[in-house]
This record gives C-alpha cells, sequence and structure tokens, in this order.
C-alpha cells in the first residue's frame, strides 16, 4: 500500500460545488487508543488503521448537526439540525487517503437517519437526544430507539478549558480529517470534506457512561481516554463519493 501523506491541517482539496452543506457544533472528541489489530477486520475493504505512534485509536464524537442542505439550496427547516453521536475509527487507503470510518451514528431525526442508511449506506440510527449547555459544561445524552440493539445509550457531559492554540501532533491527528471510507453500493469510496481550521479546547471529562462503542462491535474503552477535546463548531461542505483502490489494501 501506498504510504500515507502527513495529515493536511487545513483541507488538501476545494469543493466547489458540495453534495452537502452543514455545520457540525458544539462537539466532543473522545479518543482512547487500541492496537491496530483489534479494529482492522472492521474496515472497509481496501483501507487499513491508520496509526500514530504504532496505535490506532476508537473516538466517540458527539455534536449538534445543524442547517443541512442539499447541494447549494437553502438549509433543510427543522429536519436539518439535531444532535448526533457518532463511533468512529481512523483509516488509510491504497491511496493515501486518510480518514475516519462510522461503525455507529446515533441521530435524533428519524428521516435523515433513514436518508442516511439508504442514500450513503451509513449506520445512522434513531436515538432520543439532547444537548444541554450551562456555562462552561456540554452535557450530551442519548437513547436509542430504532433499529438497535435497543438499550444502547451514552450520557457524556465535559468541562470546556483552554483554548488549544496549536494541537499537538496526536490532537492534530484526531481531528484533521478531510473524509470517510465506506461501502458504497459494493464498493469502497471516499467521502471528501471542507471547513476551516477547528478551533479547539481542551476539555475535562465529568461523566462517560455509555455503551455505544461496544455496541458498535468494538471492545469496551479501558481506562480513561487519552484525549478529551471541544469546540465550538464549523460550517462544512461535503463532496461526492470517489472510489478507493480497486484492490484490497491488506
Amino acid at each position: 500500500m501506498q504510504k500515507p501523506t502527513a495529515v493536511a491541517l487545513d483541507p488538501p482539496v476545494a469543493i466547489p460545488v458540495p453534495l452537502l452543506t452543514q455545520q457540525w457544533l458544539d462537539l466532543t472528541f473522545i479518543h482512547w487508543a487500541v492496537e491496530p489489530d483489534v479494529v482492522a477486520g472492521l474496515l472497509p475493504r481496501g483501507t487499513v488503521p491508520d496509526t500514530h505512534d504504532g496505535l490506532t485509536y476508537i473516538g466517540l464524537v458527539a455534536f449538534r448537526m445543524h442547517r443541512v442542505g442539499w447541494l447549494r439550496l437553502p438549509a433543510v427547516p427543522y429536519l436539518g439540525s439535531f444532535p448526533e453521536t457518532n463511533v468512529r475509527l481512523y483509516s488509510v487507503d491504497g491511496h493515501g487517503r486518510r480518514g475516519v470510518v462510522f461503525r455507529s451514528m446515533d441521530a435524533s431525526r428519524l428521516i435523515p437517519v433513514v436518508m442516511g442508511r439508504i442514500c450513503f449506506r451509513l449506520p445512522y440510527l434513531w436515538s432520543r437526544m439532547s444537548v444541554r449547555t450551562a456555562g462552561d459544561t456540554v452535557t450530551y445524552a442519548g437513547s436509542r430507539r430504532w433499529p438497535g440493539p435497543r438499550g444502547a445509550y451514552s450520557r457524556i457531559s465535559v468541562r470546556t478549558g483552554e483554548r488549544v492554540r496549536e494541537p499537538t501532533e496526536l490532537e492534530h491527528f484526531l481531528t484533521a480529517r478531510w473524509g470517510m471510507h465506506n461501502r458504497f453500493f459494493g464498493r469502497t469510496g471516499y467521502l471528501s470534506n471542507q471547513h476551516p481550521r477547528w478551533p479547539l479546547h481542551r476539555a475535562e471529562l465529568i461523566t462517560c457512561e455509555e455503551n455505544l462503542i461496544v455496541s458498535a462491535g468494538l471492545p469496551a474503552p479501558s481506562g480513561a481516554p487519552v484525549s478529551v477535546l471541544h469546540s465550538p463548531g464549523v460550517p462544512v461542505r461535503l463532496g461526492r463519493p470517489a472510489r478507493g483502490p480497486a484492490a484490497p489494501a491488506r
């Protein structure tokens, strides 16, 4: 497999005509380190775990999706804004494109969940969800409704801290991701995204009670997370899926 290029702090490719526009707001990134072999079998054909200092990562990312719109059309009222919590892994393909792979995507609007599952083959799941802010504390809650497993839930609370003036190599690796790998109609593809540089804050994890990671087929986190970050958010443009390598990379 071709050696991947360095992770770019800014998006490497402009998206002049986006497939989707949206905002990602009030994000909290929580990460645990794992050995690459633990997650390799869960990635799409043609990709392998992306690593930093020999380890890869399981990410739990909670946020608010806001003002989703198709092409250059206005944002969809009501249905285009909702809380979401993702479980994700880190991937690289035979073209050296580094991205994420979503294992689950809990969201509180049923129609976007159904469209995401049908149109993009993404693991969207319908859940009761909320995001509440009180001073410097942000609390996320979710309880899965459909398609299951029922009983999957998350309760996360963080206290935001100092602004990150210059991210560490690991913080950069975990957050500067400009696309995702997924199986699109029987073939692995890469869907790129474009947004401004993340405004990041370090954060203190107050509460993290969840079984989303285990429900996504991953081992339960062991010990404290290696990284907890918060961002007020960014506007985002999503491109169209591009095909990955024809041959598997592993």
